[in-house]
């Protein structure tokens, strides 16, 4: 009868033991798979700063500059395509493709002394670089954590709970095509 009840509580204390890691490591992964939700979504915070940012901005230099409608068409278009975006890479590509139709916007100033100093334009144009960075730094946030979560998922024998629930790598945030070459800048145009 000892023997019994000895072996039965060995059993039992087997299976708290495993059972408790394995809680553990669920917990780990879902802790971990929040943490990269959560910086994604201060990614889209950001995002949705700047998108409300810019409607005022245009609106500023549309007063002073009318006949560049390409531009403003331009800005709205990639404005729309971030709104819609829905993956990290996506999400990615729209910003970049918004921050360039921006930045001619932006260039617009140089052309128009009056919009140059316009308290408006001066003001707008100080949040949108304050949003940018804002942006980069919630990349770089998201990044982090992603970075975290993929090791965890990968490590024996973590990629074996994140198998069994579906806890899959995540994307990271990128840097654009061609952002390591220097920009030319040229004042004689």
């Amino acid at each position: 009868m000892k023997k019994g009840l000895i072996v039965i509580v060995a059993i039992v204390v087997v299976i708290a033991i495993f059972g408790g890691m394995f809680v553990s490591r669920y917990n780990k992964l879902v802790s971990l798979d929040e943490e990269v939700n959560l910086a994604l979504s201060q990614i889209d915070n950001q995002l949705q700063r700047r998108n409300d940012l810019i409607p005022n901005l245009v609106e500023t230099v549309k007063g002073y500059a009318s006949q560049e409608k390409e531009i403003f068409e331009s800005v709205s278009e990639a404005r729309s395509k971030l709104i819609g975006a829905t993956g990290v890479q996506e999400k990615d590509e729209a910003s970049a493709e918004l921050s360039g139709s921006l930045s001619r916007l932006l260039a617009i100033s140089e052309s128009y002394p009056d919009l140059k100093s316009n308290q408006n334009f001066i003001q707008l144009s100080d949040e949108l670089a304050g949003t940018e960075n804002r942006i980069a730094v919630a990349r770089q946030d998201y990044n982090t954590v992603a970075n975290q979560y993929n090791r965890t998922v990968k490590q024996f024998p973590m990629m074996i709970f994140a198998g069994m629930f579906g806890f899959d790598q995540v994307d990271y945030f990128e840097a654009q095509e061609g952002a390591n070459q220097v920009p030319s800048v040229d004042f004689n145009n």
